[in-house]
């Protein structure tokens, strides 16, 4: 019994040591769920806290960026200083805004000025103002002294789009294609000049896509070298601008639109030469109109097609000496084009 007694006693000594120790281990067990619970908390909410800064911090970034973006675009920040930029259109006194035209603009380049400005940024077709794109990249990347062989797509045009009547086997050099691109506004001389520069007229346009972006003409997408219509070929009266006075930087480009015609030697494809002689299309250069007293028309590029109109960029300079460019697009007739023109250079440049 004693036995039994000393074994009862002990078990009864040890219970409450065991009952201290479970709960030691549940005491434990829960501060350690706690903690785990905690730090999930913290973990999470700091995750959550993190996610939210970020995407303010995002979004703010966003609107600082777009905010200066505009800022400098508008006060011509990324642009070079020698540009002219302006944010909207610009009016000017003895100038009545023609809501039938695409757009128009007159461009100090002496003070980088805009003196007139008429839906300056409006989307347009350019008709064959587009090979101003194609002669600059001519000059830029070809030489002049190259001869160029005539091929069968770079003549296959309809009888009624402008060209200088090349035929595929003719060869003429690369000067002579510039000149029938400028002065004659030759479709066929684009599209020789596309194929020689970059292999095919497609690879052409994407090379006028990426030096347009790169002069910061950004509403402007080329699909072609020559300016026949597509609803994805267009640009804007700014852009056009922007194009003609990076071109004006060429001498070479100067040059050849202040001609009235150039005669070209062309070699055809059973070897006998002949001297064709083409004509600049705008009225000034060939004798058709004449400009304001005291103002000199050098030359430019004319465009025509249904969806485009009559369009017209040019280079000319006042008695003070200082240089100009003005653009006219979507004159519904060349003679309104032109009596327009006149009004622009007579109120603006004197």
């Amino acid at each position: 019994m004693k036995g039994n007694h000393y074994s009862d006693n002990r078990r009864r000594r040890r219970k409450p040591i065991y009952v201290k120790k479970r709960r030691r281990r549940k005491r434990t067990s829960t501060v350690i769920a706690v903690l785990l619970i905690c730090l999930i908390l913290i973990a999470g909410a700091g995750a959550v806290g993190f996610f939210i800064l970020q995407e303010y911090s995002k979004d703010h970034i966003r609107q600082y960026e777009f905010a200066s973006y505009n800022k400098k675009q508008y006060t011509g920040e990324l642009f070079a200083e020698d540009l002219c930029v302006a944010s909207e259109d610009v009016s000017l006194d003895g100038v009545e805004a023609d809501p039938g035209f695409h757009g128009e603009g007159l461009f100090n380049i002496a003070d980088s000025q805009i003196k007139y400005g008429y839906k300056l940024f409006d989307k347009l077709y350019p008709a064959s103002t587009t090979k101003v794109m194609t002669a600059y990249l001519a000059l830029k990347y070809g030489n002049l002294d190259d001869v160029v062989t005539m091929s069968a797509t770079s003549t296959n045009f309809n009888w009624d789009e402008s060209t200088c009547g090349l035929s595929a086997g003719d060869s003429l050099t690369l000067y002579d294609l510039i000149c029938g691109l400028l002065l004659q506004s030759g479709n066929d001389c684009a599209a020789a000049i596309a194929e020689h520069i970059s292999g095919s007229q497609e690879a052409f346009a994407e090379l006028m896509n990426t030096e347009a972006k790169q002069l910061g003409a950004t509403g402007t997408h080329f699909v072609n070298p020559h300016g026949l219509h597509d609803e994805n070929h267009y640009t804007t009266t700014y852009d056009l601008y922007l194009m003609f006075n990076e071109a004006l930087k060429d001498q070479a480009f100067l040059d050849i639109i202040s001609m009235n015609s150039y005669t070209a030697k062309v070699t055809s494809a059973d070897g006998t030469s002949y001297t064709p002689t083409w004509q600049a299309t705008n009225y000034y250069s060939a004798g058709e109109a004449t400009p304001p007293d005291g103002i000199h028309v050098y030359g430019g590029k004319t465009g025509t097609t249904d969806q485009a109109g009559n369009c017209v960029i040019l280079y000319e300079k006042n008695t003070a000496g200082e240089p100009y460019i003005s653009v006219i697009m979507g004159a519904s007739d060349k003679p309104l084009l032109y009596e327009e023109m006149n009004e622009l250079l007579d109120a603006g440049m004197k």
